[in-house]
C-alpha cells in the first residue's frame, strides 16, 4: 500500500496545488480516495457557481459538518470516529503547509 498519495488539485480561480497527502495506514484504495475527492472538489464549484457568491468560511463550516456526520455513521464509539476524523483532517492540513502553489499570472503583456 502506497503511505502518500500524489494529488494535483486545480482551482476555479487558477490556482494549480501540487500536493503529497500521506495516507492512513488503513487506507483501502488510494484510487478511490483521489476519486472521491477529485468528485467532491468538482461538486463544490458547481454548486458555487450555481449559489452564487459563497464563503470560504461557510464551504469549510460544511465541509466539517459532513465529515461528522461521516465519522456518525462509522459503527465504532463516538470518540474512536471523533479522533480519527481529527487526526485525517490534521494530517491533510499539514500535507497543505508542504504543498507547491501555481497561481497564475494576471494583467495584460
Amino acid at each position: 500500500m502506497a503511505t502518500h498519495m500524489p494529488y494535483t488539485a486545480r482551482t476555479s480561480s487558477g490556482d494549480v496545488f501540487e500536493i503529497s497527502f500521506p495516507l492512513h495506514a488503513e487506507t483501502g484504495s488510494a484510487m478511490r480516495v483521489s476519486q472521491l475527492l477529485t468528485a467532491i472538489l468538482e461538486t463544490l464549484d458547481r454548486e458555487i457557481a450555481i449559489l452564487g457568491e459563497t464563503s470560504n468560511g461557510d464551504v469549510l463550516q460544511a465541509l466539517s459538518m459532513a465529515s461528522a456526520i461521516r465519522a456518525a455513521m462509522i459503527h465504532a464509539p463516538l470518540p474512536v470516529t471523533q479522533r480519527l476524523a481529527t487526526q485525517l483532517q490534521a494530517t491533510a492540513l499539514r500535507a497543505m503547509e508542504h504543498a507547491e502553489r501555481q497561481t497564475p499570472q494576471a494583467g495584460h503583456a
